[in-house]
C-alpha cells in the first residue's frame, strides 16, 4: 500500500504508508514549531491534498527556520524533513526562497570564521537527490 500526494491533477510522490505516517507527523511537529498551516491535507482514501500556495509559504518559512537554527541538535534533527519537505516543494515546482538561508549562513560565517560549516550548499544538494528519488 502507498498514499499519494498530489496537487491538483499531479501526484507529486507516492511514497509507502510507512514513510507517509512519519512524514505526516513530522509535518504536524513543523506546523506547530512555525505556528503555521502546511498546506497538506490529513490523508483521505490514500491521498493528501497540496495547496500550492499555502505549501510555498510553509517551505519558505522552513527553509528560514532552519537556517536561523545555529543548534547542532535542531540542525541535525530537522535537515531530514527540511529537505524532504523542499524536494516535494521543488516537485511541486514551488520556488524557495535560499537567498534567505544563504544570509543566514554568511552572518554566521562572519562570527563563526571561514571554516564555519557550508550546510546551504549540502542542504541543496540532499534536496536534489531527494527530488529525484520521490516516487511518482
Amino acid at each position: 500500500m502507498s498514499q499519494y500526494y498530489k496537487m491538483g491533477d499531479r501526484t507529486l510522490w507516492n511514497p509507502s504508508n510507512g514513510a507517509s505516517r512519519l512524514f505526516m507527523r513530522q509535518v504536524a511537529l513543523y506546523q506547530a514549531e512555525l505556528g503555521l498551516a502546511s498546506g497538506i491535507s490529513p490523508t483521505e482514501v490514500d491521498e493528501c491534498r497540496i495547496d500550492p500556495t499555502v505549501f510555498a509559504a510553509f517551505a519558505n518559512a522552513l527553509l528560514a527556520w532552519h537556517g536561523e537554527t545555529r543548534h547542532a541538535v535542531m540542525a541535525t534533527l530537522s535537515e531530514g524533513f527540511v529537505a524532504t519537505a523542499l524536494a516535494l516543494a521543488e516537485k511541486a515546482d514551488i520556488d524557495v526562497d535560499w537567498r534567505a538561508a544563504e544570509s543566514a549562513e554568511s552572518d554566521y560565517r562572519k562570527i563563526s570564521g571561514p571554516h564555519a560549516k557550508e550546510w546551504t550548499a549540502a542542504l541543496r544538494q540532499k534536496v536534489r537527490e531527494l527530488t529525484r528519488s520521490l516516487a511518482t
